[in-house]
């Protein structure tokens, strides 16, 4: 039998939902309730079904069957129950266009859709996975209309019921900026679009960063550009970013940063992440994460990527031997802002923005000096090159201008030409 579909004028409000494992999306798994709580406004308790003992969701939500979790804070949920609802972008999409009766914590869970960063899933049922089902996805012939629908969410102005279908399957992806997920021959994929502030053209800078990143020896998330139609009469693009928590018709069970670090009572720093690859991750694999997180890190200062933060960095389940394994890179782009400091600490000087205060705490990633000195020579010789390789990909000079007075100013210039 067919369950209802799931729409904003036929949802009845509920104090209890149902978060079912979506590792195998033909066989979905029961994994237990989330209601709304009693003691805190707008938070969510969880609790596991006692049938679920394949592994803990994370290390703050303890196979303990019938214990309730709670995070204890309004607006969140308890441990990764929190990385499966929408960022700022799906939440817009929720409030302004799907409009539900009601708008707490377990609607925007339920109204995120079924194709969600990871591998869980939120159902009206524990009988039934029975989730709000988004689609069908916009094709790459829809491209154009996308990005004009992204600009008339942003500006708040009317949009019909037909153009909502393109716009609607973005609620489900992670992040703050303008987002949709794409019908390709492989697959979904991500898309990613300006906002109709940024100076300059994001999306294919992004890719410029991200395919630099991957010159420096980084694992990073595949991605790509599409044209868009110009605007004031400036080229601009489209990102597309290939999904890692996707493998064939199966999904990964990933975690945000945020969520490990606040899982095992860690401050939000590169150390402590570090710390979390050595107890989490497998044996022969945790050294070489350790080193790549690392090398993020200087990239990221050199780069004057200044929105490192812990929600832009993720691990992932390997069900293959039950392990955590760090993500592919994403969201890598200069912030423009010359702020000299990072989202995430650092080092022993906070979150200083300088290769000497990242060389303060590498026991926390188990790297000699030597070895560290070497790695960080790996980037800067890339980032060196950061010029070039972003006119090859298309960078407009004007963009260029803006980039170099980021990138090249005295402060990350002189920085790294001092390991070349």
């Amino acid at each position: 039998m067919t369950a209802p579909a799931i729409t904003p004028r036929t949802y009845v409000p509920q104090d209890r939902l149902y978060v079912w494992a979506m590792l195998n999306p033909a066989a979905p798994t029961l994994v237990g309730e989330v209601s709304l709580s009693r003691l805190v406004t707008d938070c969510a308790t969880f609790t596991y079904t006692p049938d679920w003992w394949n592994f803990p969701l994370s290390e703050d939500l303890p196979l303990i069957p019938g214990q309730m979790f709670s995070a204890g804070q309004r607006d969140t949920a308890p441990g990764a129950i929190d990385d499966a609802r929408p960022d700022r972008w799906g939440e817009r999409i929720i409030r302004h266009i799907d409009r539900p009766a009601r708008l707490s914590i377990l609607e925007m869970l339920l109204f995120a859709g079924d194709d969600r960063f990871g591998a869980l899933g939120i159902s009206l049922s524990a009988t039934q996975y029975i989730p709000r089902y988004l689609g069908p996805y916009p094709q790459l012939a829809d491209i154009a209309r996308l990005a004009s629908t992204i600009e008339d969410v942003q500006t708040q102005a009317p949009i019909s019921a037909e153009i909502q279908r393109l716009i609607q399957p973005g609620v489900t992806l992670g992040g703050a900026r303008p987002k949709a997920l794409l019908q390709t021959g492989a697959g979904p994929c991500g898309i990613k679009f300006s906002e109709l502030d940024d100076p300059v053209d994001t999306p294919l800078i992004e890719h410029a960063t991200m395919t630099l990143a991957a010159q420096a020896g980084l694992c990073v998330a595949k991605t790509g550009v599409l044209p868009l139609p110009q605007r004031h009469g400036k080229a601009r693009h489209a990102l597309t970013i290939e999904r890692f928590d996707r493998i064939g018709p199966y999904r990964v069970h990933c975690l945000s940063a945020k969520t490990a670090l606040r899982a095992a009572s860690l401050p939000e720093s590169y150390g402590a992440l570090a710390s979390i690859l050595l107890r989490l991750g497998h044996p022969n694999r945790q050294a070489a994460m350790r080193e790549e997180l690392f090398q993020r890190m200087v990239f990221n200062i050199l780069m004057d990527n200044t929105d490192d933060h812990e929600r832009n960095h993720s691990i992932s389940l390997n069900l293959s031997d039950g392990y955590y394994d760090l993500t592919p890179a994403y969201d890598v782009v200069p912030s423009l802002q010359n702020l000299g400091y990072q989202a995430l600490t650092v080092g022993s000087s906070g979150a200083e923005s300088s290769l000497e205060n990242a060389l303060t705490d590498i026991n926390e990633f188990g790297i000699k000096k030597p070895r560290a000195m070497a790695l960080v020579q790996q980037v800067a010789a890339t980032v060196e090159q950061w010029a070039g390789h972003f006119r090859q990909c298309g960078v407009c000079d004007a963009d260029m201008e803006q980039l170099a007075a980021s990138i090249d100013r005295d402060a990350l210039r002189q920085q790294r030409q001092e390991f070349l």
